[in-house]
């Protein structure tokens, strides 16, 4: 059972309290204009967006080999978790535990094992139905252009719409409200692609949109997110050579492949995960961690959180 269905606000128990807001984390006192969360969202939330697309641009320019690419991809998506973990210590005051180093290797390794195997499924449900079709190898050049790209597309999104928009909108509306908000904004963001729909994007905000947000419930760390990001994107176009997200069939892949056939069931220009596959199979994965959330007392209403920003106040502020 959920925390708020035993414990007063006053009596949120220190084991709940999410990693990000627990006493002892500061790095100093933030900003006196900061302390509003209606400042702090926005503002770390288009930073992030900024950031997205000054990484884009860069990726773009460096995509003529694989090895620029795939060298942009990962400095620029360095940099940006840079940035994040340099916004977060000024405006909040304290260390980003949501990235905490010891946890990189394991969740990223984990999330992207799982990002490739849900989409490894989605993609064989389309094939099963005859709208898959493979028609030789790619290249492992195309791969990794695409990885360059993904590994970047999965830091900056992730940071933007898990980072920045969940975890400060949690503050106000509880996690339930910020999951629905911030899986829409995520649909939404994808309708400025080339191959846009509406469709498209109400599938991404199902299916993509709560199952990170669920994780990131579930964890209270982005490198599971991220590393789940990058696993789906890899192996929609480094792996099995279909659009992502309505962007277009981008440099290819592992494989040579094509879609063809109901648009409800490939997902058509768009690609596979305006597939009713993708939902049904995403929606799996989600549940789970939305009960591994709920088991694990991380799912707060916005009383719980006033009280432990109350808590942490009232801690004293830990030196550097």
């Amino acid at each position: 059972m959920s925390s708020n269905q035993h414990q007063s606000p006053g009596e949120v128990a220190e084991r709940d309290v999410p990693p990000e807001r627990a006493a002892g984390n500061g790095s100093g006192r933030p900003p006196r204009w900061a302390a509003s969360t209606w400042v702090r969202l926005p503002l770390l939330f288009v930073l992030m967006l900024a950031a997205d697309g000054v990484a884009s641009a860069i990726n773009s320019a460096a995509d003529a080999t694989a090895l620029t690419a795939l060298i942009a991809g990962v400095a620029t998506g360095g940099l940006v978790l840079g940035a994040y973990v340099a916004l977060v210590r000024y405006l909040e005051g304290r260390r980003p535990e949501e990235l905490a180093p010891t946890r990189a290797r394991r969740e990223l390794g984990r999330g992207a094992l799982l990002g490739v195997l849900l989409f490894a499924v989605t993609i064989s449900l389309v094939a099963l139905t005859g709208g898959y079709h493979v028609h030789g190898w790619g290249s492992i050049g195309a791969a990794l252009t695409a990885l360059g790209l993904m590994s970047c597309v999965a830091v900056t999104e992730e940071l933007a719409f898990r980072g920045a928009l969940f975890r400060i909108l949690e503050e106000k509306t509880g996690t339930w409200g910020a999951l629905a908000v911030s899986g829409l904004a995520f649909g939404c963001l994808h309708l400025v692609n080339k191959d846009a729909t509406l469709w498209g994007a109400l599938a991404i905000a199902i299916e993509a949109g709560l199952m990170f947000g669920a994780v990131y419930a579930a964890t209270r760390s982005l490198w599971l997110p991220i590393g789940l990001h990058l696993g789906w994107n890899m192996a929609e176009q480094g792996i099995f050579d279909t659009g992502v997200s309505g962007a277009g069939s981008g440099s290819g892949g592992l494989l040579r492949a094509s879609v063809s056939g109901p648009h409800a069931l490939t997902g058509g220009a768009f690609g596979p995960e305006a597939s009713i596959f993708a939902i049904l199979v995403c929606l799996v994965p989600t549940a789970l961690f939305l009960l591994a959330a709920k088991r694990r007392n991380r799912i707060y209403t916005r009383a719980d959180l006033a009280q432990i920003r109350r808590n942490a106040a009232e801690a004293p502020v830990e030196a550097l």
